[in-house]
């Protein structure tokens, strides 16, 4: 099939999907992959425009879905994968809060779509935050040459994260204190660890929402420093769907600080 640019290619054979890859790269292209699953929302979206703003960039997106959705030739992807690469898993010794396996299994597929499309860049977001840090640890300790690139959470007009998971929550006021809890307990960043956690926890508990944890940690997922940019990152389980959310802050400083 030729290659058009822009136009959403649309390949199931790895080797040619290499094929593309090498190719581009040989001719100086930065290649961009952007890893989906099964299903495609306006976080998604936001994901493939953050590559296409790379300048001079190849855009490719590996998709596992029954259908390849029309939104990517609207949104002028070069080449979509349709199908399913697979990928070890590959674990990075963080001290995890998701589960290690799903962790181990979805770097595996992230890195298997980096490696089938031969990409220079990643684009992930920012929803999964311990994912995109054990991605992150193992493309530094594979040295691979890829650049990874976050995109922020996108949230509906309530604060609700854009999510697959998020869409089949029946009960959208008990979901909502999940980034309510993490808005508030954000705003008060300048007053240290304790009182974050806290703030956050009162809003959930005065919604009669229980977390499955509500964590600080640092941007490299270990222990928050006490003074300095945090990740509030939180989990709760409503009507068998687990939730998870995240937001950063500037622990110990506070927003209305940062310019001073």
């Amino acid at each position: 099939m030729a290659f058009e640019p822009g136009r959403a290619v649309v390949v199931s054979d790895p080797a040619q999907l290499a094929t593309y890859g090498r190719a581009f790269r040989k001719v100086g292209k930065p290649v961009v992959v952007v890893p989906l699953g099964t299903g495609i929302h306006a976080g998604h979206v936001e994901l493939i425009r953050a590559a296409r703003s790379l300048l001079g960039a190849v855009v490719m997106v590996t998709y596992a879905g029954e259908e390849v959705p029309e939104v990517f030739a609207a949104e002028k992807v070069d080449v979509v994968f349709h199908g399913d690469l697979g990928g070890a898993r590959v674990s990075c010794g963080l001290d995890h809060l998701e589960d290690p396996d799903e962790i181990a299994s979805g770097v595996g597929a992230v890195l298997a779509a980096v490696g089938a499309t031969h990409a220079t860049d990643l684009v992930l977001g920012e929803k999964d935050f311990e994912l995109l840090v054990a991605v992150q640890r193992a493309v530094t300790a594979l040295r691979m040459e890829v650049k990874l690139h976050s995109v922020p959470t996108v949230r509906a007009a309530d604060g609700l994260a854009l999510s697959l998971r998020n869409e089949r929550v029946g009960n959208r006021e008990a979901a909502l204190a999940l980034s309510a809890a993490l808005t508030a307990g954000s705003y008060v960043a300048e007053r240290g660890a304790a009182e974050v956690l806290a703030t956050a926890r009162g809003v959930l508990a005065a919604a009669g929402v229980e977390p499955d944890y509500l964590e600080l940690r640092s941007l490299g997922f270990e222990e928050a420093p006490s003074r300095g940019d945090a990740r509030l990152l939180a989990a709760i389980t409503l009507g068998g769907v687990r939730l998870v959310d995240n937001v950063g802050l500037p622990l110990g400083v506070g927003f209305k600080n940062l310019e001073g």
